[in-house]
C-alpha cells in the first residue's frame, strides 16, 4: 500500500504571508509570488490583480456574515510540460515551530476551508503558461464574529518510487477573514512556573528558569511579546530577562508554550517572577496595534546552598574548636586539682 507524505506547507516565515512547498524546493520572491519546483516541475501562485487589490502578498477580507466575495488566483507552469494540480481551500494552524501552515486535505476545516469554494477541483496549466483560478468566499449566517485564517492550494502528488510513496507537494496563499460583530481579542498566561538553578560558587549567582503557556482567549488573531523580571524580598535585586516573542500569528483558541531562562539571578531568598505580555493586534490594512499587557507572576527559593553549606562547616568547626577548647581547660584543671591534693596529701603525711 502506497502512503501519502505532505512535504512542507509553509515555506516562508509568519511574516510572509504565503504557503509553499518543501523549504528545500520553494523559497520566497519579492513578486509576492511562490515557486514548487522538483527535477522538471515547477510552478508558481499570486494574487490576481483586480478591483480587491494588486500585487497582494495574501487575501484579506473584511466581510459580514451571510456575505460573498469572488477573487482569484494566478497560477504559472515554469516547467517544459503539461502540469496538472489539484485545488482547495484549508484552514490555518500555528505550528510548533511559530509558523502557519494549513490542514492537510482529507482533514476536516470548519471555517475557512469550508466557506471558500474554487471554481474548479483540478487545473491544467500548459508549458509557460499561467491559469486563472477563480473561487468564492461564502461567510455562513452564524459565523463566529473575529479573524480566521485559512488558505487556498494548488498540490501536485507524485510517486517516489524509490520509497514506495506518493509525495504531496503543496503550494498556496494565505487568506485572512474577519467576520464582521465584536472584535474581543485577549491573552492569558497559564501555568507560569519559575525555578532557580544556583552555581557552586558560594558567592554566585544563578539561573530562574521560567515557563508559561499563553493562550489566545479573544476572537482576534494577535501577536506579541513578553518579558519577565525576577525580584527577591521586597521587590530587591531586580533582574530583567530577556524579551521572549511569540509567533506572528496565533490564532483563536490556539496556546504557545514560553520556557526562558533569566541570569545573574542573586539568590536571596524567596524569588518573584514577574510576566509580562503585551499583545499585538493587526488590522487588515496591516496597521497594528499594542493592547493592554497582561501579567501573571510566581514565586520560588533560591537559597545558596553551597553559601549555606560552607557557613554550617564554619560553624561546626567553631564549635568542634569550643568544645575541644573546654575539654582541653576541664582537664588542665582536674591534673592542676590532682597535683594539689596530691601536694597537699605529702605534706601532711610529712608532719
Amino acid at each position: 500500500m502506497r502512503t501519502v507524505r505532505t512535504l512542507a506547507a509553509v515555506a516562508l516565515a509568519l511574516s510572509a504571508p504565503l504557503f509553499g512547498a518543501n523549504p528545500a524546493l520553494a523559497a520566497p520572491v519579492p513578486t509576492a509570488s511562490m515557486i514548487a519546483a522538483s527535477d522538471d516541475v515547477t510552478w508558481t501562485v499570486r494574487t490576481a490583480s483586480n478591483e480587491l487589490g494588486e500585487a497582494r502578498t495574501s487575501f484579506s477580507y473584511d466581510i459580514r456574515p451571510g456575505a460573498t466575495i469572488e477573487d482569484a488566483m494566478v497560477v504559472a507552469n515554469r516547467g517544459k510540460t503539461p502540469l496538472t494540480l489539484g485545488v482547495y481551500a484549508a484552514d490555518g494552524f500555528t505550528t510548533d515551530a511559530g509558523q502557519m501552515d494549513l490542514v492537510t486535505k482529507d482533514a476536516e476545516s470548519i471555517a475557512v476551508g469550508a466557506w471558500v469554494q474554487a471554481d474548479q477541483e483540478s487545473i491544467t496549466v500548459k508549458p509557460g503558461k499561467t491559469a486563472r483560478i477563480p473561487f468564492s468566499v461564502t461567510i455562513p449566517e452564524n459565523a463566529t464574529p473575529g479573524d480566521h485564517a485559512g488558505g487556498i492550494i494548488t498540490s501536485l502528488v507524485q510517486a517516489d518510487d524509490t520509497e514506495t510513496i506518493n509525495v504531496d507537494r503543496r503550494l498556496g496563499i494565505q487568506i485572512k477573514l474577519r467576520v464582521d460583530g465584536d472584535l474581543k481579542p485577549g491573552f492569558a498566561i497559564e501555568d507560569l512556573n519559575v525555578g532557580y538553578r544556583g552555581t557552586l560558587n558560594p558567592a554566585g549567582q544563578g539561573d530562574a528558569e521560567v515557563s508559561y503557556t499563553i493562550r489566545n482567549t479573544g476572537n482576534a488573531i494577535l501577536s506579541g511579546q513578553g518579558n519577565t523580571k525576577i525580584t527577591g524580598p521586597f521587590g530587591w535585586f531586580a533582574t530583567d530577562g530577556p524579551a521572549q516573542a511569540i509567533p506572528g500569528q496565533l490564532l483563536p483558541g490556539e496556546t504557545w508554550k514560553v520556557s526562558g531562562t533569566v541570569e545573574e539571578v542573586l539568590p536571596s531568598g524567596r524569588l518573584n517572577a514577574k510576566v509580562t505580555l503585551v499583545p499585538i493586534i493587526t488590522d487588515a490594512a496591516g496597521s497594528s496595534t499594542t493592547l493592554a499587557p497582561v501579567t501573571a507572576s510566581a514565586s520560588a527559593w533560591a537559597l545558596p546552598w553551597t553559601l549555606i553549606l560552607l557557613i554550617v562547616v564554619l560553624l561546626a568547626v567553631v564549635v568542634g574548636i569550643v568544645v575541644v577548647s573546654r575539654r582541653n581547660r576541664a582537664r588542665r584543671k582536674k591534673l592542676e586539682d590532682e597535683r594539689v591534693d596530691a601536694a597537699v596529701k605529702e605534706a601532711l603525711a610529712a608532719r
